[in-house]
Formats: structure tokens, C-alpha cells, sequence
């Protein structure tokens, strides 16, 4: 007999102001150790401790030790796709929100995949062109898809062995429809960061579109971005 999901205990978990900022602070894919993690949002390292203990406890962060020093990331990508859907659904802060034209919510990096106005752009540019279609809460690349995403060099074979969804719909926080998740956004992502075509700021999770990166998207996906 299977155990039933503890639904309140994740959301206890994820209830607490700390502990939420921490996995915000982890949705760029980067490791962090627990002082940065602590200072990160404000507290104690002692009570960061605490705090980050019992996010590793309930599976939503791992952690490696190297050196004198112990980083910690998210667990998964779906632990990521959580975070970005709480941040979708969670009501408006009493402070200023970041303007429409901001660089986070233009460009970003949800943990492994490109989020935000970009992200969002791009996943309805592939399904109006038909490259993907859509499928039972999820989305199928079509033999036309497959083919232009291979001549540009995303891995959609090592995509599609990957031990996860293959490709699905993020909600994003900031666009509040989805952006491209999944083993396939996941090398989508990867393979405009490498060819230099999109670039990531340091120590953030915002990303810019090159100039290189607009001519090739432009050519070889038909895909416009602005200036």
C-alpha cells in the first residue's frame, strides 16, 4: 500500500519566509553553501542551518561537500517548476514589483530552462510553428521540430533519454503562461548558452540575447527578438 503525499508538511515547509527565499535564491542552477544561503536571506548561520536541514530532509535540496565547505542545490527540476509556480500563483508584495521592462523578467533562468518573456516567446514560436505540438500535460516534438532543433544543435535524443519529463509547460511567475520545462527546454537552454547566442549575468539569473544570438535565431528558427 502506498503512502499518501504529506501535502501539509511540504507546505509547511514551504510556508516559512527563509526557507522559500533560500530555493528562490537556488532557481538560477547554481550551488550555494550555507553562509551564503544564511546571509542570503537574512539570517543567522545557525538558523540557517536549521532551516536548510529541513529542506534537505524533506527532498528539496541535495548537498555536496568540497573542501572545507558544503554546497547545496535543488533536488530536481521539479522542485524548481514548485517554486516557479508558487511564485506564479503568490499574491502581489506590499512593495514595488520589479517594472514590465526589468532584465528578470525579460530574460532568466528558471533553474535549467530560459524563463520569463523570452522563455514564454519562445515556447508559443514553436508551437505556431509547429516544431512542437501540444499533448496531455506535456508537449510532443514533431519530425519537422526535431529536425530544425538538431541542425541548430540541441541533443534532442540525449533530451529524450533523460530520467525526467521530456518536455512540458513551466508556469512563469512574472508571465503568468508557460515557458518550456523539461529534459528538452533543459537543452534548448543549454545549447544558446554555449554557442554564445544567449548570455548569462554573473552572480544572477538573468540572461541577455546576443547579437550573434539574435542573427541565428532569426535565420535558423525564424525566431525574433528585439534589440
Amino acid at each position: 500500500m502506498s503512502a499518501e503525499p504529506d501535502l501539509a508538511r511540504i507546505a509547511r515547509t514551504l510556508g516559512d519566509p527563509s526557507r522559500i527565499q533560500m530555493l528562490s535564491l537556488l532557481m538560477d542552477g547554481r550551488a550555494l553553501t550555507a553562509k551564503e544561503l544564511s546571509y542570503g536571506v537574512g539570517v543567522s548561520p545557525a538558523t540557517g542551518t536549521v532551516h536548510l536541514q529541513r529542506l534537505q530532509g524533506d527532498g528539496l535540496l541535495v548537498s555536496t561537500s568540497q573542501g572545507r565547505h558544503k554546497y547545496f542545490r535543488l533536488a530536481s527540476p521539479d522542485v524548481a517548476q514548485c517554486v516557479e509556480a508558487v511564485m506564479a500563483v503568490a499574491p502581489k508584495a506590499a512593495v514595488p514589483s520589479s517594472p514590465p521592462d526589468s532584465p528578470i523578467r525579460q530574460a532568466r533562468m528558471c533553474y535549467d530552462h530560459l524563463a520569463g518573456r523570452l522563455g514564454r516567446r519562445l515556447l508559443e514560436h514553436l508551437l505556431e510553428e509547429r516544431l512542437l505540438k501540444p499533448a496531455e500535460a506535456a508537449f510532443e516534438i514533431t519530425r519537422r521540430g526535431e529536425q530544425q532543433l538538431g541542425e541548430i544543435g540541441v541533443d534532442v535524443a540525449a533530451a529524450r533519454g533523460a530520467r525526467r519529463r521530456f518536455a512540458c509547460g513551466c508556469l512563469d511567475w512574472s508571465e503568468r503562461k508557460d515557458h518550456l520545462g523539461g529534459a528538452l527546454g533543459a537543452a534548448v537552454a543549454t545549447r544558446l548558452l554555449t554557442a554564445g547566442w544567449v548570455r548569462r549575468a554573473r552572480d544572477s539569473r538573468c540572461v541577455t540575447v546576443t547579437s550573434s544570438g539574435r542573427t541565428a535565431l532569426r535565420e535558423k528558427l525564424a525566431f525574433g527578438w528585439p534589440d
